[in-house]
């Protein structure tokens, strides 16, 4: 579970988040999106006790962002945008340190790292160094650290990054479940076609706003659009994209013809 009460967040003169409340309930999966300085990342660094509000607050788990951050990075796991590892390591080293982190048995650790592994597709790689992955299997074990310790909340921002068609859908498939056990998924991402079959709910922040909150359905209904995509275009463009694409074409269309001449 995951409730925002005015969560607030300032850089100077600048308000990244802007007085969001939100409540996430468990077994829920929520789409949160936004065009990029929408406030999306910030929000999430919150959350995960990375960045300390200017105001407002908030609870994940049940635990209160600022006095139990301890509490709230024990619940729960997160995958960034921009995953570092310690490459040097090889993927079952990695995963025995996290869940020694998490204070977890060392059988525990070596069922996970080996079940991980088949789902994964990386079991004849768990004895090499990352230094010579590739992305998407370094997007793998990160994916894997973050479940680990079967944590309650689940933090996703751009997971599928670098991920073949079948990891991402073994991924997605993996959240399904996750939510149907009754975890609360936190799901950022700009493929919005993925948004739209996966995530029961979509919040759209707009300049540290909520600009939409509601399921695909009553988002496409309230804004009169045949898809999210062109919700998400209306509540965060003002111009029409369709003649900025027709201006563009017909700009690069007269630049070639004149380089011709």
């Amino acid at each position: 579970m995951i409730e925002m009460k005015a969560l607030t967040r300032r850089f100077g003169a600048t308000t990244a988040v802007n007085g969001v409340d939100l409540f996430v309930p468990p077994g829920q999966i929520l789409g949160y999106l936004g065009p990029n300085g929408a406030g999306k990342t910030t929000t999430v660094k919150m959350l995960t006790g990375m960045l300390e509000p200017s105001g407002g607050s908030a609870t994940v788990a049940g635990y209160d962002i600022r006095r139990q951050s301890l509490d709230v990075k024990r619940n729960i796991g997160y995958v960034p945008e921009s995953g570092a590892l310690y490459q040097s390591l090889t993927p079952f080293e990695y995963l025995q340190f996290v869940g020694q982190l998490y204070a977890m048995d060392e059988k525990r650790i070596g069922r996970r790292i080996e079940e991980f592994g088949e789902f994964f597709e990386l079991q004849n790689h768990l004895q090499q160094t990352m230094d010579s992955f590739s992305k998407g299997m370094k997007q793998k074990v990160v994916i894997a650290s973050a479940l680990m310790h079967n944590p309650q909340v689940l933090f996703l921002d751009e997971p599928l990054n670098g991920l073949d068609a079948n990891a991402a859908l073994l991924l997605k498939k993996i959240m399904r479940n996750l939510a149907d056990e009754g975890k609360t998924i936190f799901y950022c991402s700009h493929i919005l076609e993925v948004v739209e079959s996966l995530c029961d709910r979509v919040v759209i922040i707009h300049k540290g706003k909520v600009a939409a909150d509601g399921s695909v359905k009553e988002l496409k209904t309230m804004n009169q659009r045949s898809s999210l995509e062109e919700v998400f275009s209306r509540l965060t463009r003002s111009e029409d994209l369709g003649e900025l694409a027709r201006a563009f074409s017909r700009r690069i269309t007269s630049e070639s013809k004149e380089e011709d001449e």
